[in-house]
């Protein structure tokens, strides 16, 4: 029988407290000298081990030459850590686990162990060992339970607004009378099989600008194009596809068909009361005074978000698209009409894969149409980086960004520099062919972009030693990891040397190869899951790695900017280890492991040297 054992951490905290009471009551206490088997590769496991004291390592005998038998140690275990689930779950333990100095352990018999997984799934879960399982329970144990309830809430759940709709042959007088009567500020218009949506806006452009008679079908203003969710769609991603398109609402189809309406309105509403969106005042901004200030609170709801536990995904991408807005109605508002349709402002690098979060630096560009003449681009262009520096958003320190004239190319001059890039695929021709093959057009014309890519996509067609080059940059760096699995014993560690860039470069030139459109590292992770060029489990490992990873930088970074004087982080990629609990620090060195165990899988693939 043990003394009182501390279960406030995980995977202990999940029992509820008849549980911990079994737990407290069946506990053990063994003592080991240095040097001595603990659990032998084999053998039967007596249950899980807490160690109280000491340290103990985890390895199995390999051949080194064929003849000769040597220990590889894959993992030490200090105070606090547990080992011996797996072999207790299978029966016979796999590894051998040896004191390396005098240890003390806590001991759960197999019995209990099983008896307590059985009667609890959260905790049976756990000790899958499954970084995406384990991510998954410890964002449950942090997480705010309202923002958890919005996060979760479907576009069915209660929002959705019962739609008017009308036939075709309805004049545009007898709609003004029943959205009147309806207190409705849309209609639907049914043409066939299809619909048709009209606004109160749409109603008096149509009379008072198009002139058209009262009488005339309502079917001549509606818009057939509409943007649809289904009812089980997450309302959260309701809003981003809002911000996306800036349009005011969407309509919910159920497998072809109508069962609602969505409207921005009714969701800003229900999200208010756990954040400060400013998604309405960026689209309301008739003014670069009055958008620089929505843009100005970003931080506020960043916070907001990253306090609540927010997936780190769903900030990626709603504030991937509010960033975007931003950008897309300066460059609306500053650019002259008569040039917007020979223009295309494309944002790159992390802003391009939607995976910029805190605002770090403009990473932009402009594609032009061959032979425009446009004598202002680039006084114009200056101006708007100048604002966007006004707006929040840093100047990029390797300049690339339009106010540098090297990032603002006619079609023939972009296509020529990736192909430029791409053969020399070194040094700086191989960071800004990476930044470049992330970019996203945000405004003008899109065509202009697409042009570009889809050339270059062909341009690379079957070009194995390219794409050997373009790869060993995420081999670049090492992984900080000991040579016996844990994390390196530094104060401070690089995350995205050591875990982000390996994830998102490896995963970039995976999906540049199979030409996958995506730039989000995860979607493309998703995208090449469904081509078969990565395993299913090994995609989802890798895009919980990436999320543990942005997250604990960004809750960092957070930290850093409240205690700084002038709102700056000049450390940004920086872990400092010591501010890690001990479930972070453990899930940090799964997630690292697994960015090793990729690294490894590229090298294979590419035929490149780890």
């Amino acid at each position: 029988m043990s003394s009182t054992f501390d279960t406030s951490h995980l995977p202990f905290s999940l029992l509820d407290e008849a549980e911990q009471a079994l737990l407290q009551r069946s506990l053990d206490i063994a003592y080991y000298q240095q040097g001595e088997v603990i659990v032998t590769a084999g053998a039967q496991s007596e249950g899980v081990y807490i160690i109280l004291k000491g340290r103990v390592s985890e390895s199995e005998e390999r051949s080194n030459d064929g003849t000769a038998l040597a220990e590889q140690v894959f993992v030490h275990y200090q105070a606090d850590d547990y080992f011996g689930g797996w072999s207790a779950i299978r029966g016979r333990a796999i590894h051998n686990f040896v004191a390396e100095e005098e240890t003390i352990c806590h001991i759960l018999p197999t019995r209990v162990l099983l008896e307590l997984m059985s009667g609890n799934s959260l905790f049976a879960d756990y000790f899958a060992q499954n970084l995406a399982v384990k991510s998954e329970i410890v964002a449950q144990q942090d997480q705010d339970q309202d923002m958890a309830e919005f996060m979760l809430a479907k576009v069915g759940s209660g929002l959705m607004q019962t739609p008017l709709v009308v036939d075709e042959g309805t004049s545009i007088r007898e709609a003004t009378v029943l959205m009147r009567t309806h207190k409705a500020d849309s209609v639907l218009v049914r043409k066939g099989s299809r619909y048709g949506m009209i606004t109160k806006t749409d109603l008096l452009e149509a009379l008072v600008i198009g002139e058209l008679e009262q009488s005339a079908d309502l079917v001549q203003i509606a818009s057939f194009r509409l943007v649809t969710v289904s009812p089980d769609d997450y309302l959260f991603n309701a809003l981003v596809l809002m911000t996306q398109q800036h349009i005011e609402r969407v309509v919910v189809m159920q497998q072809q068909e109508l069962v609602g309406i969505v409207a921005l309105t009714d969701i800003l509403s229900y999200f208010s009361s756990h954040s400060h969106v400013i998604g309405l005042r960026i689209e309301r901004a008739q003014s670069e005074v009055e958008l620089q200030d929505a843009a100005q609170r970003l931080n506020s709801l960043i916070k907001s978000l990253v306090s609540h536990g927010v997936k780190v995904r769903f900030a990626m991408d709603l504030l991937a698209a509010m960033n975007g807005r931003i950008m897309a109605k300066l460059f609306d508002l500053m650019i002259p009409s008569n040039m917007q349709p020979h223009v295309c402002l494309v944002v790159m690098g992390s802003e391009g894969r939607g995976e910029q979060i805190l605002k770090t630096d403009q990473d932009n560009a402009v594609i032009y149409r061959d032979g425009l003449s446009w004598p202002a681009m680039q006084v114009t262009l200056q101006r708007f980086s100048d604002r966007l520096v006004e707006f929040g958003f840093p100047p990029c320190p390797g300049n690339i960004m339009v106010s540098n004239p090297q990032w603002v190319n006619s079609l023939g001059d972009w296509t020529q520099n990736l192909s430029d890039w791409a053969g020399t695929c070194d040094g700086e021709a191989l960071m800004n062919l990476a930044i470049a093959v992330d970019a996203k057009p945000v405004a003008g014309n899109p065509a202009l972009f697409k042009a570009g890519r889809n050339w270059f996509l062909r341009h690379l067609r079957n070009n194995d030693l390219f794409f050997s080059h373009f790869t060993r940059a995420a081999l670049e760096f090492d992984t900080p990891l000991t040579f016996f699995g844990n994390l390196q014993d530094k104060a401070q560690l690089d995350i995205k040397k050591g875990g982000i860039f390996p994830v998102v470069h490896g995963i970039r030139a995976m999906a540049l190869e199979y030409r996958v459109l995506a730039t989000n590292t995860f979607s493309r992770i998703e995208a090449l899951v469904e081509l078969g060029q990565l395993q299913a489990e090994q995609g989802a490992e890798l895009g919980e790695a990436l999320a543990l990873f942005v997250q604990l930088r960004l809750r960092q970074q957070m930290r850093r900017l409240e205690a700084s004087a002038d709102g700056q982080d000049p450390t940004p990629n920086l872990i400092e280890l010591a501010l890690l609990n001990k479930m972070e620090r453990d899930l940090l060195r799964d997630g690292l492991h697994i960015v090793k165990s990729f690294k490894k899988h590229l090298a294979l693939r590419y035929r490149l040297e780890v």
